[in-house]
C-alpha cells in the first residue's frame, strides 16, 4: 500500500471512527470537515446541509477560512458550484477554475481568483442531503480524479455520519417533550382536569413549584386546595422535607398557639414535657395552613415574624428558634375583605399573598364533572371491590345539572355513596340519592342575603338531624365557620 492510499485510508478510517463517537451535530460537521481540509491540503472550505425552509435552499452547517462574512457573500464564489452539485447530484471538479469555461460566468472566482475547485454531493441512500465544497487559489491541479474518489467515499461515509447524528438529536428532543408530557402528569398525580379554567390554574402552579416563595390558594370549600398545596410541595426543592398541613378552623381558639408553636413544660397546667410545635415540624419542608383567615389576632402576628424573622418561640420560653419553612395559606372567604374589616393583618395578607392561585368552583369546570366522576367512580371501586365500571348518561345527566355547592368533595362523596349502593355495573340516577332542592323553595319576597343564608343553613341543619359536621359537609362549609354563624345568630338549634 502507498503512501497516498494509506493516508486515504486512515482519512476513512478517521471519519468512520466520528460515525460513532460524534452524535452532536454540530460538533460532527466541524470535525468531517476539519479532516477533508487536512487530507486534502485545501486551504478553505464549507459543508452545505439541504434546508427547504432557507431562502437558497441549504444552510452552512460548518466553514473554515471564509473570515466573518461566512453567512453572507462570502460564498457567492462557489454558489454556482454548489448549486449544480445539489441540483444533479454529481461531483464537480476543476484543475484550473481560471480558464474552465463553465466558470467563465463567475465574476467571483474571477475576482477572488479561484484556481482549484471540489464539489462532492452528501449522498445517503440516493438522496443529497448536502454537499463539502473545497477550493485553493494557491496552485492548479490542487485536486485530482484520485482526490475525487476519496472525497465521493469520504462524503458518503460522512452522510451517514451525518444523518446518524440528526436522528439521535431527533430522538433526544422526542424523549425530552416525552418526558416533559409524564413529568407533567405525575406533577399533577390524582388532580384530575381538563377544562380551560383548571389548565390556567395548573399552569400557574406549575410556574410556583420550583420558586421558594409564600402561595396563597383561594376557592370555596371542597375545590382542592390542599391537593394543590401538596402538588407544589411535592414537586419543589423542598419536597424531601416535611409537608404538614393545619385547619385553622379545626383546632380550638385556646390549643391553636401551643399547636403551631409548641410549648415548654411547665408552661400552663397540662405542659408535662416540652413538645414541638407543627412549624418546627415542618422545618425544611412546607406549611399548610388551610382556612387562614379564623386564625385569632395575636397569632396572624406571631405568623407574620415566621415569615419575616424566619423564627418561633414556644409557648413559655424565652429563646427564639430559627426554622425554616414554606408557607401555602388558603382561604375560602375573601380575604381582602377581612382586611377591609380590620379581622386580618394587611401586612400578613401581602406576606402570604406573594402568588395568589384561584381555583375555580365546580360549577365553572361543569366540562370536568365525567372526568372526575369516573375518576372517583373506579378509585372507589377498586377500593370497596365492587364490579362498577361506568355510569348509565342519566345519571351523568343529574350530575351535570346539580349545582355542587361542595364542589370536588361533595361529587367525590357522592359517586362513592353510589358505588357502594350500585346493584350492578353501571351507577343509576336513583343510586346518587341527590336531592332536587329548588332555589325558590328558600326564596321569599324581602329576604337580605343573610336571611337567605340563615334559612338555607338551618333548613339544612334540619335535614341533617342536627348533625353539624355533616350539615358543614353539604354546605361546603368549615365546622368552625357553621358554629360562629350559629352562634352569631343564637339559633335554636345552638
Amino acid at each position: 500500500m502507498n503512501s497516498t492510499n494509506k493516508d486515504s485510508f486512515e482519512a476513512l478510517y478517521e471519519v468512520t471512527q466520528s460515525i460513532s463517537s460524534i452524535l452532536e451535530p454540530h460538533r460532527l460537521l466541524h470535525r468531517v470537515l476539519e479532516i477533508a481540509i487536512n487530507h486534502l491540503d485545501a486551504e478553505r472550505g464549507f459543508l452545505l446541509l439541504m434546508d427547504e425552509i432557507a431562502p437558497k435552499g441549504f444552510t452552512v452547517g460548518a466553514a473554515r477560512n471564509f473570515g466573518e462574512e461566512g453567512t453572507s457573500e462570502t460564498f457567492a464564489a462557489s454558489s454556482s458550484v454548489v448549486q449544480k452539485v445539489l441540483s444533479t447530484g454529481e461531483p464537480v471538479l476543476t484543475f484550473d477554475a481560471l480558464s474552465d469555461e463553465r466558470f467563465e460566468a463567475s465574476r467571483s472566482i474571477l475576482a477572488q481568483r479561484i484556481l482549484s475547485i471540489i464539489c462532492i454531493p452528501l449522498r445517503l441512500h440516493q438522496r443529497v442531503i448536502g454537499a463539502v465544497y473545497l477550493d485553493s487559489t494557491q496552485s492548479r491541479g490542487k485536486f485530482n480524479e484520485e482526490t475525487l474518489r476519496f472525497l465521493t467515499v469520504f462524503g458518503n461515509l460522512s452522510a451517514i455520519a451525518i444523518e446518524n447524528a440528526r436522528e439521535v438529536q431527533r430522538l433526544k428532543r422526542e424523549n425530552q417533550r416525552l418526558r416533559s408530557q409524564v413529568g407533567t402528569s405525575h406533577l399533577f398525580e390524582g388532580i384530575v382536569g381538563e377544562s380551560t379554567q383548571w389548565r390556567e390554574v395548573l399552569d400557574l402552579v406549575q410556574r410556583v413549584m420550583g420558586v421558594d416563595v409564600s402561595v396563597f390558594i383561594t376557592g370555596e370549600s371542597g375545590t382542592g386546595k390542599e391537593l394543590i398545596a401538596r402538588a407544589i410541595h411535592k414537586n419543589s426543592p423542598r419536597a424531601s422535607g416535611p409537608f404538614v398541613a393545619v385547619n385553622c378552623s379545626a383546632i380550638p381558639e385556646n390549643l391553636l398557639e401551643s399547636e403551631l408553636f409548641g410549648y415548654k413544660k411547665g408552661a400552663f397546667t397540662n405542659a408535662v414535657t416540652d413538645k414541638m410545635g407543627l412549624i418546627e415540624y415542618a422545618n425544611g419542608g412546607t406549611l399548610f395552613l388551610d382556612e387562614i383567615a379564623l386564625l385569632a389576632s395575636h397569632l396572624q402576628m406571631k405568623l407574620l415574624r415566621v415569615l419575616q424573622e424566619r423564627e418561633i418561640r414556644r409557648v413559655g420560653e424565652l429563646e427564639d428558634r430559627k426554622v425554616d419553612v414554606r408557607v401555602i395559606a388558603a382561604s375560602n372567604v375573601e380575604l381582602r375583605e377581612e382586611v377591609k374589616k380590620g379581622t386580618f393583618r394587611e401586612d400578613l395578607y401581602f406576606r402570604l399573598n406573594v402568588v395568589e392561585i384561584r381555583l375555580p368552583p365546580l360549577r365553572e369546570r361543569k366540562s370536568d364533572i365525567p372526568l372526575l366522576a369516573n375518576h372517583f367512580m373506579r378509585r372507589a371501586a377498586e377500593n370497596f371491590k365492587r364490579p362498577v365500571t361506568g355510569l348509565q348518561p342519566k345519571a351523568m345527566e343529574r350530575l351535570l345539572h346539580h349545582p355542587w355547592h361542595g364542589n370536588v368533595r361533595e361529587l367525590q362523596n357522592v359517586i362513592e355513596r353510589a358505588v357502594v349502593l350500585c346493584r350492578g355495573t353501571e351507577i343509576e340516577e336513583g343510586d346518587l340519592q341527590l336531592q332536587h332542592v329548588r332555589v325558590q323553595d328558600l326564596l321569599e319576597s324581602g329576604l337580605t342575603l343573610e336571611e337567605f343564608e340563615r334559612k338555607l343553613v338551618e333548613k339544612t341543619l334540619r335535614e341533617m338531624d342536627g348533625n353539624r359536621t355533616r350539615t358543614a359537609e353539604k354546605l361546603g362549609v368549615s365546622l368552625r365557620w357553621l358554629h360562629y354563624r350559629l352562634k352569631e345568630w343564637n339559633s335554636e338549634t345552638e
